[in-house]
């Protein structure tokens, strides 16, 4: 760990918060994910050694802990001074949404990514009790990620990059970006529909249900709404289909 060589209490957190990746490994932690592979799915690029040389750093750090849980085996958890980060990391997206918005380049659109963030963020009960079945077709994913199906019962989704076999109940067809778009809330399902960049089909009820469930990053709304309140940097907004 690189030191600034300063007693200042902001230059001692960025010795042990700022080095690459460090900070998305706490994102991760704070969304809920508590296993090695979980928090691999949430930062894709970064390689198993750095990842486990980060969160060492982290647990000498006193920022997270690890647990060892039955048959998953280790789990990691923040510690109090790590939950105490979380309006930190809020705080950082919220202004990141408001100042630094993504233009949704090519190299920063990751369907595993979004469909990872979507499934443990989707407002699951907005849809019935029974299973609900959404595939997601992507005309732009690489091969062997261009069908994703989250399914939903009870209140509890699960994604599956492999078809489960279920029936489904509603087809989302679109392009990376334009779900993207709509999770960031740069803008709504129902733009997006307008401008054609994405298609949705199946029964009335669950279609009306959609934008409630697919309500959007719980950091980008918070980002969103911000924005909404002081709009002092009004982003234009393009229709969907410009940037697809």
């Amino acid at each position: 760990m690189n030191s600034y060589g300063q007693f200042c209490p902001v230059a001692k957190a960025c010795e042990l918060l700022c080095e690459r990746w460090t900070l998305l490994v706490v994102r991760e932690l704070v969304c809920g994910s508590r296993h090695f592979n979980e928090l691999r799915r949430g930062v894709p690029l970064m390689s198993s050694a750095l990842l486990a040389r980060r969160l060492r750093q982290l647990e000498h750090g006193g920022i997270v802990r690890r647990l060892t849980q039955g048959p998953r085996g280790t789990a990691y958890e923040l510690t109090q001074a790590g939950h105490e980060l979380r309006p930190l990391v809020e705080s950082m997206g919220i202004w990141g949404h408001r100042w630094v918005r993504s233009d949704l380049r090519r190299r920063d659109l990751d369907a595993g990514l979004l469909m990872w963030d979507i499934r443990r963020s989707v407002q699951a009960g907005e849809f019935p009790a029974r299973r609900v079945v959404v595939e997601f077709a992507f005309r732009d994913a690489p091969p062997g990620m261009g069908r994703w199906w989250l399914v939903t019962t009870e209140g509890q989704t699960d994604l599956c990059l492999e078809d489960p076999g279920y029936e489904v109940d509603v087809l989302v067809r679109c392009s990376v970006r334009a779900l993207t778009a709509v999770w960031m809330r740069q803008c709504t399902l129902r733009q997006a529909q307008r401008d054609r960049a994405i298609e949705v089909m199946g029964p009335r009820e669950l279609l009306q249900r959609l934008p409630a469930w697919l309500g959007g990053s719980s950091i980008a709304t918070m980002g969103a709404e911000s924005l909404a309140r002081d709009p002092a940097r009004p982003i234009r907004r393009r229709r969907v289909a410009e940037a697809v």
